[in-house]
This record gives structure tokens, C-alpha cells and sequence, in this order.
């Protein structure tokens, strides 16, 4: 067929009839996977700038096909490899072209060899890591940079001194990841997947880049709005700085300037907005930031970023009870539990547009909020929630499980606390800090959930009132499902099917009243489950027509629940995941459960009710 065509016409179509194929790189076969499977470019998957609150315009992906092996843990650097792997996918999932699992007992290891010069003299070139599960050391040309451990946050190491003369250099990544078997946060893997716990997620799952920046740099932004003096407060790090210099911050609104401050590097600058537009899911808006370092009058550097005027507090009703407030004002905020796995990519999504997808149809479907539970999404993904104006939750990947917990409709949760290492109390410590810090900047982000249903547990009191001070500007939601306890903002109940509350005359006036958890409806469906058979739901249905009535019956006894002092409720759950099949969609994400145009005619109700009505 080719060969019957224009050799003009054959140059132009050959590019796309490549794309997405590569002699070295195929999908691992058997499995369901999602539309946008097809559409991953070998040559440059997830090619997006990774990191949207703080963009350079001097960067490069690295994200494409490297060398793996796997070997026994404590091998030295290997001399040769198995073959190819698709970064950033994790070895486990299709996508990678592996297909294998790990073990505690081996080692994965990466290799990259790129051609990259030398920086000029007083540049930097720096290596990022969106997320790499779950210990990290890289070695540039033989020689080790650096050593990460956790599976949640980006890092990065400035490998400038690493470079060989020449323009050939070569990365090595040796990853080890324990998964249930070490004390480290990991979510809902395991060894051995069953039920509501999912398959291992090893190595590389997050967009791998490098940038060249000048010896002084800006390495941090914490962009913090002070709704209540109708101002930005940025405080920029800079890396390197040297005495004189200045950080100039300017804030556009639409591509006007509005706000313009100079401060030293490591000082805050308030910047005072004239009438400023409040972000909120009806009206997100986004201020676009320039943060400049400068020398005298010389640009030394220079990133572009973004902010929103919102302020997330608790406050008390008419009735003494208190409510989630956004703005000064009650809006019931209604969303799914959304977990961010894929059948083709685990952790990873396909393409851009495959992560986007979730966000707009949970939109579509009239939710204005997502719990993103126990996983944390790539930068990109909490970028979308800003601009459309989607709330989130944010748990801490659970992990070290093992404690005990009891929860009962009327009964709030008790049991017992996970009594931790002192090695896996500091490592939870420090992911937890390391995840709040790298999504700060993130505006739709507006409560932080350290702990799901007691899975590991421990010293809730201490580590909720260390994340309420760390970060007041949002909410802190302390033991979701879990052992209850009186620190943070919100009490939060967990049951399924119906909805419940705890009585609000004994606990509304001190916390906030949820129900983070309920719903489960299951329905399989056909072609597009991860097995064949013994697939569940909490409650399981034949058809779509039995699942959207019993679903009706839930926002019928969900409504009289908010003027009696419910704040937010979470649906479990967006897609199915694995052999959980409760999802609003299919875990391939081919098949929506439910008609959006109908969720969205059931779901304004729960956002029209007036609490200042006498």
C-alpha cells in the first residue's frame, strides 16, 4: 500500500504512520487500556513543561526510552542491559513496554546516555525528577549526584560538576522500592493486588527534565494570597545569592499589570491588587506572576508563575455550627473519591489530554471538588484543578499499616494508633512536609488529609497540629474514616452505601462536620474490567438504569443532611480501579456509568441550599 504512493506525499505521511511505534518499545499486551494508549509518542511522551509554577523557558524532556536492568539489591552499576523502558512510566505498568515487578530483594536501574555540553562558565545544569518510587540515587558518568527517598515529591540535583568534557553524558538511576514490605508511604500498592489494594508502582513515574540555569538562581516560590488585605504575599528562595541583588515580582491581571514590589531573595513581597477578582469553582481566575532576580539593572534570572485570591476558613452558622467557608461564604463542597490510577500507565496517565479527561467529566458531571486519595498527581494535574476551578483534597499516601480502627454509622472512629520506628516516623515526617511544601502554590488545593481510615496512624494530635501550623491557610482534615480526634478542623465520617453524619449538637460546634467516604455503587461492565470475574462494588447492580436510581436515592437522603450541619460529602469513586468496579466510569475510561447531564441536575440542589435563610 505504501509503495503505491507519491514519494512526496509518503516523506509527508511518514512521521505520523511512526508515531507512537518504535522497534525497541511496545505495549505490554493483556489488559484492558485506555483510548489514549495508542496516542503515547515513544519518542517524546508527556512532553508538557512539568512544572507550571515555575517556568523556565530553557529546559529540556528527557522523558523517552532508556536502558533498564533489573539486579540484585546491592549490585554495583551494571555494564550492560535488558533492553528499553518508557520513561516516565513505572516498570510494572504496560506503558513501560516491561511489564515485570521488582521486589524488595532487586534493584532497578535506569541508563541515559544524551548528548549535553558543558554549560557556560557560572551556569548551572540542574536534573529534575517529578517522582520516582521510592529510593533514588543518580550517578552522572560513574560518579553518584545525589540520593532522594520518597515516592511523592520532585527533586533535583545540580549535576554541573558531574559533566564530562565532552558533549556525551551518561545518567544511571538505581531505584529500590519495598512496597508493602518497608515502612515507607505507598498508597494502595502491594505485593500481591486483591480486593481495594492495587499493583506495584516501581521506579520513574513522573516527567524527568533538565534546565540550565545562571550560578545565582530562583529555587523556590511560595505564593501565598492574603485575601482579607486584598494582596499577594511571594516569598522567592534564591539559590547562590549574592549581596545587592533583588527580586522584582510583578502580577498581571489578563495581561495587565496590577501589582509591582522589589524585595531581597528570601524575603517576602506583598504586592497590593486593586479590586481583586476572588477565585472560586464559578470564577477561577488566575493572576500570572513574573519573579525577576536581578543585579543592578541586569536580569540574572527569571521564572513565570501563577496565583489565586481565595481563603479557605472554618466559621460558624446561624445555628452554631461550624461550616467550610471559601471567601466568607458556605459553599457544600460534593465531590469523588478520585484514586489517579490507569489500567495501561498506573500511576502515569497516557498523554496530557487523558489526565485533563478526569477533571473535566468529574466537572462535567456537577462536582465541584475531588479527594485525591492516599497518591499525590503530577504538578500538571493540580494546574488544571486551578485554572478550571476544581477543589481538591489532598491526602498523605498511607503506609507502615497494621494499627487497628473501628467506624459504625452514630459511632465516631476508635481504635488503635500504629506505634511507628523511629526510621518510619521521620520518614513520614519528612515526605508529608516535602508533598505540602512542592504543592503549596497550588490555590485549589483547600484541605490537607494526613491520615485515611487509620492506615498507620499514629501521634494524630502531634502531626495534625504540626500540618494545621505549617499551612493556615487551609483546612486540615486529621483522621478521614479514621481514630477521630479533636486536633484539626474537620470530623470526618466514612459509610457505605448511605449517607450519614455524627449528631452535629454534640460535635458541630467544634469541628467542621464530613462525610468523606460513601456511595461504592458497583457495576461491571462487560469488556472493560480487569478481569474477567469477581469484580466488586460496595453494592453491586445489573445495569446502568438500576445503578442511576439507586444513586438518585442517595442525593435524596444526602440534601436534608447539609442544613443540618454536613459540609462536604466525597462519592466513592471516579473510576473503577483494578477489580473495583464503583466507579462513575470504567477503569479504561471508554464507558461513563452515569449520564452527566442528569448527575448535574441531581447535584445543584446540594450547592443552592441558603444557611442564612431565618
Amino acid at each position: 500500500m505504501l509503495k503505491q504512493l507519491p514519494f512526496v506525499v509518503l516523506m509527508f505521511l511518514l512521521p505520523f504512520l511512526l508515531r507512537g511505534q518504535s522497534s525497541e518499545w511496545k505495549i505490554v499486551e493483556g489488559k484492558i487500556r485506555s483510548p489514549w494508549a495508542d496516542q503515547v509518542d515513544p519518542n517524546n511522551p508527556l512532553p508538557e513543561y512539568p512544572r507550571p509554577q515555575m517556568e523556565r523557558a530553557n529546559w529540556q524532556s528527557l522523558n523517552g526510552l532508556w536502558s533498564f536492568t533489573i539486579q540484585s539489591k546491592g549490585s554495583s552499576l551494571p555494564a550492560t542491559h535488558e533492553g528499553k523502558i518508557l520513561v516516565p512510566f513505572a516498570v510494572e505498568s504496560a506503558l513501560s513496554g516491561v511489564g515485570r515487578e521488582v521486589g524488595k530483594e532487586n534493584e532497578l536501574w535506569y541508563r541515559k546516555v544524551l548528548e549535553a555540553a558543558r554549560p557556560r562558565k557560572n551556569d548551572r545544569l540542574l536534573l529534575h525528577f517529578g517522582a520516582v518510587d521510592w529510593e533514588a540515587e543518580v550517578f552522572i558518568n560513574g560518579k553518584s549526584a545525589g540520593l532522594h527517598r520518597g515516592g511523592y515529591d520532585p527533586f533535583y540535583f545540580d549535576i554541573t560538576d558531574h559533566l564530562n568534557s565532552g558533549k556525551n553524558q551518561t545518567i544511571d538511576v538505581r531505584v529500590w522500592d519495598p512496597t508493602d514490605e518497608g515502612p515507607q508511604p505507598r498508597g494502595k500498592q502491594v505485593k500481591a493486588p486483591h480486593g481495594i489494594w492495587y499493583k506495584p508502582v516501581t521506579g520513574i513515574w513522573q516527567s524527568v527534565w533538565m534546565e540550565t540555569v545562571p550560578e545565582s538562581y530562583i529555587s523556590d516560590l511560595r505564593n501565598t494570597a492574603v485575601v482579607d488585605q486584598n494582596a499577594f504575599s511571594i516569598r522567592p528562595t534564591v539559590t547562590a545569592a549574592k549581596p545587592g541583588q533583588r527580586i522584582r515580582v510583578r502580577v498581571l491581571e489578563s495581561g495587565k499589570l496590577v501589582g509591582e514590589r522589589e524585595t531581597s531573595p528570601g524575603n517576602e513581597a506583598v504586592l497590593p491588587i486593586p479590586n481583586p477578582k476572588l477565585w472560586s469553582p464559578d470564577t477561577p481566575f488566575l493572576y500570572d506572576l513574573e519573579v525577576i532576580l536581578m543585579e543592578g539593572r541586569r536580569v540574572i534570572d527569571q521564572v513565570k508563575s501563577y496565583g489565586a485570591m481565595r481563603k479557605v476558613t472554618m466559621e460558624t452558622d446561624k445555628n452554631g455550627i461550624q461550616r467550610i467557608m471559601l471567601n466568607d461564604e458556605f459553599l457544600f463542597q460534593y465531590g469523588p473519591l478520585d484514586q489517579g490510577w490507569w489500567p495501561d500507565g498506573l500511576y502515569t496517565s497516557p498523554t496530557e489530554e487523558a489526565l485533563l479527561f478526569d477533571i473535566l467529566k468529574t466537572q462535567e458531571m456537577g462536582f465541584n471538588m475531588i479527594r485525591k486519595h492516599v497518591k499525590v498527581e503530577p504538578a500538571r494535574w493540580y494546574y488544571h484543578c486551578d485554572r478550571l476551578g476544581m477543589l481538591v483534597w489532598q491526602d498523605m499516601p498511607s503506609g507502615d499499616m497494621g494499627n487497628r480502627w473501628e467506624s459504625r454509622p452514630g459511632v465516631i472512629g476508635k481504635g488503635t494508633e500504629k506505634k511507628r520506628t523511629p526510621e518510619s516516623e521521620a520518614i513520614f515526617r519528612k515526605e508529608w512536609k516535602a508533598i505540602m511544601d512542592a504543592n503549596f502554590n497550588f490555590p485549589s488545593i483547600v484541605v490537607w488529609v494526613p491520615f485515611n481510615e487509620a492506615w498507620g496512624q499514629f501521634k494524630t494530635a502531634e502531626i495534625v497540629d504540626w500540618t494545621v501550623q505549617y499551612d493556615p491557610t487551609r483546612l486540615v482534615d486529621g483522621a478521614s474514616g479514621g481514630n477521630y480526634t479533636l486536633s484539626g478542623q474537620i470530623m470526618d465520617m466514612h459509610n457505605y452505601p448511605d449517607p450519614v453524619m455524627p449528631d452535629p449538637k454534640i460535635w458541630g460546634s467544634q469541628q467542621v462536620i464530613v462525610l468523606g467516604e460513601y456511595g461504592g455503587l458497583g457495576l461491571p461492565i462487560e469488556g472493560h474490567t480487569w478481569q474477567e470475574k469477581d469484580n466488586w462494588g460496595y453494592q453491586s447492580f445489573k445495569d446502568k438504569s438500576e445503578l442511576s436510581n439507586r444513586y438518585k436515592q442517595l442525593i435524596t437522603d444526602l440534601l436534608p443532611l447539609i442544613p443540618l450541619g454536613l459540609s462536604a460529602a466525597i462519592y466513592t469513586q471516579t473510576t473503577d480501579v483494578e477489580v473495583e468496579v464503583n466507579g462513575l466510569m470504567t477503569y479504561d475510561r471508554k464507558i461513563v456509568k452515569f449520564d452527566p447531564d442528569l448527575m448535574k441536575t441531581l447535584h445543584q440542589p446540594l450547592y443552592d441550599i441558603n444557611l442564612h435563610e431565618k
